[in-house]
């Protein structure tokens, strides 16, 4: 199994000046996404920093109902992407890993993903392209 970091994404909640800051103050490179999208990425070199409304992402790992303060309100997730989610989320299911959502295509985006944490609670994605083009 091998994992390649592509993608730091923060989870935000004011989506719009946080996408301006990256691009018009920092300067960063837009890829995708626009300041009204809720989900942006832009070019830093060798791995994409991403932005996504929280709300968005709490609607794929449910904590929608808690307060962003709460702990279980994700700031940031760490993106991998694998060849083939499935048996990802097969093995990490075999080694008891905290499962969050199966493996679900996702048209929209264009991925196939799955979602579960690491030890200290920190939100991982893993995906794989559909060959879709958006």
């Amino acid at each position: 199994m091998k994992l390649q970091l592509t993608h730091l994404r923060l989870l935000v909640s004011n989506y719009k000046d946080t996408f301006l800051f990256y691009r018009d103050l920092l300067g960063l490179n837009l890829d995708w996404g626009d300041e009204e999208s809720g989900y942006a990425e832009f070019s830093t070199g060798s791995i994409q920093i991403a932005i996504f409304k929280k709300e968005l992402m709490a609607q794929v790992i449910p904590s929608m109902d808690q307060p962003s303060s709460f702990a279980s309100q994700d700031k940031t997730s760490l993106i991998f992407a694998v060849d083939n989610v499935d048996e990802v989320y097969q093995k990490l299911k075999e080694h008891n890993g905290i499962l969050m959502a199966p493996p679900t295509d996702r048209p929209e985006w264009g991925i196939r993903t799955a979602h579960f944490r690491d030890p200290d609670g920190n939100l991982i994605e893993i995906y794989t392209n559909m060959g879709i083009v958006i």
